[in-house]
């Protein structure tokens, strides 16, 4: 009786081979970001609008892993707008947090590698910058300065070691070396008491163990804006934290943006909290987007059938059903994705023209686009 091949399955061989294939793609790159004093010519680029902060233009982030190449984020392209909010939604794993990782070049190296397309960013004064040929020693003078990140869990992303005030002067400090120490340590504590905190010169002095959840989300946010950033990445800023204080977080993060006037990415799979704050949403799925638009747009008219599937699986106060709807299926394998539409097999609506090579995009208004072929014939691709 002859048994059964498992195609998924790897020989040890084919695992090295692999690996062996991964760490030449992986040197070569590292070899070439590691290089010293590279000229600004390299990564000096052009705004398409000098109205956007931030560009992504085909942007391409692969992990090399020994058992294949995952397409994390697969040629996204998408704007953030000079004092806009734009929400990127999808299940987890869709590459949302990759796509805020690769702006700030914090993906883990050498596994995970920008391997293509743009991220432009605006410098002011007619400049911009390739974030994704940027080298790391100018990359660090603008993370936390131009561009910062809430990270996803307060609960562990402060130091435990340190206390709060040292973790906020070393950011400040940073920055600005002409500081004086008097002068960062009252900046600290001035952030403290923007962001709401009561006995902010008592919490300078706190350990985060002291704090609780909403308190630590806080001070993360403190950190984040304390040098006045052009653009704040928050990525999942309300996970882990009771449904009053997600409302109190959300309200101090849009104030705060207006307060100085930057522009916030907001990553969450909550389409609640996208509903509430965000100006323009991009919705992800499996490392693609497969529609953008503006928010009002994209909530009160959803086309791609894995939109519609989102909206139809968030409970609706004052609305009894026996069961709460889910998308069928699952995400393909990441390591070997079909040529077809990754949402194909899971989809209701589909038909023979899905068969066919990925969709590109169509737009079904001058800001809303999607990639799906049930809108082929409503106007041209773009």
């Amino acid at each position: 009786m002859q048994e059964n091949k498992n195609v998924n399955y790897l020989t040890a061989k084919e695992s090295r081979q692999i690996s062996r294939e991964n760490r030449r793609i992986t040197n070569q790159i590292e070899k070439n970001r590691n290089r010293r004093n590279i000229p600004e010519a390299e990564y000096l680029t052009n705004m398409q609008d000098d109205g956007n902060v931030v560009e992504f233009d085909g942007l391409k982030t692969y992990f090399y892993t020994d058992i294949g190449v995952v397409r994390a984020v697969d040629g996204i392209s998408f704007n953030i707008p000079k004092g806009k909010t734009v929400g990127v939604v999808g299940e987890s794993g869709c590459g949302k947090s990759v796509t805020s990782l690769s702006l700030m070049q914090l993906v883990q190296r050498p596994q995970g590698q920008i391997v293509g397309g743009e991220i432009r960013l605006n410098m002011g004064d007619g400049k911009a910058y390739d974030v994704a040929r940027m080298p790391t020693e100018q990359m660090e003078k603008i993370r936390g300065n131009m561009v910062s990140m809430i990270f996803q869990e307060p609960m562990t992303s402060l130091n435990p070691v340190f206390r709060i005030g040292v973790q906020l002067d070393e950011v400040i400090n940073l920055h600005n070396p002409e500081m004086s120490k008097e002068l960062i340590k009252a900046r600290s504590i001035e952030m403290l008491d923007t962001v709401g905190i009561a006995n902010a010169e008592g919490i300078y002095q706190r350990y985060p163990h002291e704090l609780s959840g909403g308190m630590r989300q806080r001070v993360m946010i403190a950190m984040a804006l304390v040098c006045s950033p052009q653009l704040i990445i928050a990525d999942e800023p309300t996970t882990a934290l009771d449904v009053t204080i997600q409302a109190q977080i959300l309200d101090l993060l849009r104030n705060l943006k207006d307060k100085i006037n930057s522009s916030i990415m907001l990553i969450t799979h909550d389409l609640g909290v996208v509903a509430e704050m965000a100006d323009h949403v991009v919705v992800m799925y499996a490392g693609r987007i497969v529609e953008q638009g503006t928010a009002q747009e994209v909530f009160l008219n959803p086309v791609h059938p894995y939109t519609v599937g989102l909206m139809a699986s968030k409970p609706v106060v004052n609305r009894e059903v026996e069961r709460l709807y889910s998308i069928p299926g699952s995400v393909p394998n990441p390591i070997n994705m079909p040529n077809y539409c990754y949402f194909r097999d899971r989809c209701d609506r589909a038909f023979d023209k899905c068969v066919g090579k990925y969709p590109p995009y169509f737009s079904v208004s001058p800001t809303h686009s999607v990639a799906c072929y049930l809108y082929e014939d409503q106007q041209h691709a773009k």
